[in-house]
């Protein structure tokens, strides 16, 4: 076997390396997994190449994390069957819960057990941008995905243009609206590059309605859904006058009975169609959902790793934006099947 990275010698210092691995970071309390593409024989030839990717998301126990990792193990699982003497095994990374420190201690992990690329969602790209850099200087090819760290050295950050996400998601809620009205927007983690570019793309685009004032920016911590839906109530009943909410991600909707007191009088437009949020349009308490490629996180980023690792190609921008996925009445009963695969329950 060989492997692109000269100090991974033989397919027993991979599982030594791999079981290390796992070993600091279950004792830190991560969710770690290994997990081997190809067929159910992982075993390697003599002339077999090995490509070890990291991947890092924001958290392990977000649904859109989960559709990331299974797309970046079918994709590894693809580019094995289809590339002759190539074994490509994903290290999955992720902390039970957003912590850019932890993050930034998975990447030096696993810088220092000799993987060739990673991806990583960043929760906090002023934390983790020192850590990519010296893992870019030690010859591993990062890819971003989700929320990016442009300083980072990073090959290529892969998901939704966030400011025009925020515009998309303002447009519909204006529609909603009649584009007359009051609108706040919800946000999380005022760290977070992406969610930054969300709320400057929302009010930008509510500056093209003569009927919308400038909206008024709710931020709330730690990001979970019982904390924004209890935002949401108090912005809500202290301010009856709001007619529509922007929500820059999907927050409150992860739990039941969110928007009891904030349907009956605003209309709603959020990111995020995840199976809970699903169901409030269903229920017609959200009027528009607007998705990004969860799945495509995985998928996408390994396949520009290997793209790097084995043909030495970069993409042709550093940028590379996906379509959004917008979700109505209309529609939802289709992309809720869509769940089903990536979280492995079909």
């Amino acid at each position: 076997m060989t492997t692109r990275r000269a100090w991974l010698i033989s397919s027993t210092s991979i599982s030594i390396g791999a079981l290390m691995l796992a070993s600091a970071c279950s004792q830190s309390g991560s969710e770690s997994d290994t997990a081997s593409s190809g067929s159910s024989d992982t075993t390697t030839s003599s002339d077999e190449t090995v490509y070890r990717i990291g991947v890092i998301a924001k958290s392990n126990s977000n649904p859109p994390f989960q559709a990331a990792k299974k797309g970046a193990i079918d994709a590894a699982a693809r580019l094995s069957d289809e590339m002759d003497g190539v074994q490509i095994d994903i290290l999955w990374q992720t902390p039970p819960q957003e912590d850019a420190q932890v993050q930034a201690q998975y990447v030096e992990q696993l810088v220092a057990s000799g993987v060739d690329g990673i991806a990583i969602s960043c929760t906090d790209a002023n934390l983790l941008t020192g850590a990519l850099k010296a893992a870019v200087d030690n010859g591993v090819v990062i890819v971003t995905f989700d929320s990016d760290a442009p300083e980072s050295g990073r090959m290529a950050y892969y998901g939704v243009d966030d400011k025009e996400a925020g515009k998309e998601v303002m447009r519909h809620l204006a529609e909603q609206m009649g584009e007359q009205g009051k609108v706040a927007i919800l946000t999380g983690n005022p760290a977070a590059v992406n969610l930054q570019a969300r709320v400057d793309g929302v009010k930008e685009q509510a500056g093209e309605y003569e009927g919308i004032g400038e909206p008024t920016v709710y931020s709330f911590m730690p990001e979970t859904a019982t904390e924004a839906a209890a935002k949401m109530q108090q912005v809500q009943s202290a301010n009856p006058d709001i007619t529509g909410w922007a929500l820059v991600g999907g927050w409150p909707l992860y739990t039941d009975n969110a928007l009891d007191g904030i349907y009956e009088n605003a209309k709603v437009v959020s990111m995020d169609p995840l199976p809970l949020p699903l169901e409030y349009v269903k229920k017609g308490q959200v009027q528009v959902l607007v998705g990004q490629p969860y799945y495509g996180w995985g998928e996408k980023s390994v396949e520009m790793i290997i793209d790097k690792l084995e043909y030495n190609r970069t993409p042709e921008s550093e940028l590379i934006f996906a379509d959004f996925d917008i979700v109505t009445e209309e529609n939802v009963e289709e992309y809720g099947e869509n769940w089903k695969t990536w979280l492995g329950e079909d």
